[in-house]
């Protein structure tokens, strides 16, 4: 579905071209997809960890309540300020952080925990990137 509104808000764009909405520097389009995609995974890697009913649980589906909401965010920027965007990016790497922490010392035993540890990285990585790409914009 996101690819599907990625692409309806980039129609007309050449490739390679950056998204700018009012009050918000250029977005690459390429690493806000590659971010939502990231949340995405992360969302239903926590929805799945959370079913295990480990202490890590609580955790689990608070950061995938997190990673949905900075997806939805990211799809419908309008509103949005750089200094809101990047307070969501900063809560949505903390979280993904806690979830991480909580997750990696069942990871040997679960294979769950392992997978939802490696999607809070890649989450926070992507939303790192998206960060970095604001600053630099």
């Amino acid at each position: 579905m996101d690819a599907m509104v990625m692409k309806a808000m980039t129609e007309g764009m050449q490739s390679g071209e950056m998204m700018s909405m009012e009050g918000m520097p250029a977005m690459d389009m390429a690493v806000m997809q590659a971010c939502m995609d990231a949340c995405a995974a992360c969302e239903q890697a926590c929805t799945v960890c959370s079913t295990q009913m480990m202490d890590c649980a609580p955790a689990c589906m608070n950061c995938a309540d997190m990673c949905n909401t900075m997806m939805r965010s990211m799809m419908r920027m309008q509103g949005m300020t750089p200094a809101t965007m990047m307070a969501m990016l900063d809560a949505c790497i903390a979280m993904c952080q806690n979830c991480m922490d909580m997750c990696m010392p069942h990871a040997d035993m679960s294979p769950v925990c392992k997978m939802c540890a490696e999607s809070c990285q890649a989450c926070m990585d992507a939303c790192m990137k998206m960060r970095e790409m604001m600053m630099a914009g």
